[in-house]
């Protein structure tokens, strides 16, 4: 069973990075083992897609099917570990202000939007463009994109197995945090969707901080 909440007590001040990602676009950062990273939803209901790499063998990288597998739970929050490719730990949840963050509803894309919402929205931007713009400067291409998780978003499954993109539960100042247990590359897509719940119609930005192993949870 996943916790839902747990606060943390780090403070940004002994952070070794800190960085604004603007909503709408991408960011790819390595995260050593034993570090922390906390993701801020800052104006709260924003959806940030992110994919986990194995920054030492990047052909090992994030599996929903693994990770589902392992806790036996379709959200992830406290006590989540997030599994690799070769069901190995890549990241385990440590702190959680939110929970129930999806690990199921996937990217969307241009061709995803046009066939939900219109042939007019299919040049709208995705996230499946900011992951390739970061791949590609990273020297991967559209052939690493996996499916992602959502952290932030509320995707519930109903009782027949059916997705429903929910209204979001986060709040300004949520956050989660995310201890590596291997060296890891973070792919992320600050979500600029504008046609569903996820973001509230209004996408904006999120923090990301990374301390180094010293500091705990209360």
């Amino acid at each position: 069973m996943v916790t839902r909440y747990l606060e943390s007590s780090r403070k940004e001040a002994d952070a070794v990075h800190v960085e604004i990602v603007k909503a709408g676009t991408g960011w790819m950062y390595p995260v050593r083992k034993g570090q922390i990273l906390r993701i801020v939803d800052i104006n709260g209901n924003q959806a940030v897609d992110t994919i986990f790499y194995n920054a030492d063998n990047t052909a090992e990288r994030y599996s929903v099917q693994q990770t589902v597998q392992r806790q036996r739970n379709a959200l992830v929050g406290v006590g989540t570990d997030l599994m690799s490719s070769e069901d190995r730990v890549m990241l385990t949840v440590v702190a959680d202000t939110c929970g129930d963050h999806d690990t199921l509803g996937s990217a969307c894309s241009c061709e995803s939007n046009m066939i939900r919402y219109g042939f007019g929205h299919r040049y709208q931007h995705a996230c499946r463009e900011s992951f390739l713009a970061r791949l590609l400067a990273y020297g991967m291409d559209k052939r690493d994109q996996v499916n992602n998780l959502n952290f932030f978003m509320y995707v519930p499954l109903d009782e027949r197995g059916n997705l429903n993109f929910a209204d979001g539960i986060s709040s300004p100042g949520k956050y989660i945090e995310l201890e590596a247990k291997m060296n890891v590359l973070v792919l992320v897509s600050n979500c600029p969707q504008l046609n569903n719940p996820c973001n509230g119609y209004d996408p904006t930005p999120v923090k990301m901080i990374v301390w180094d192993p010293e500091g705990g949870c209360r």
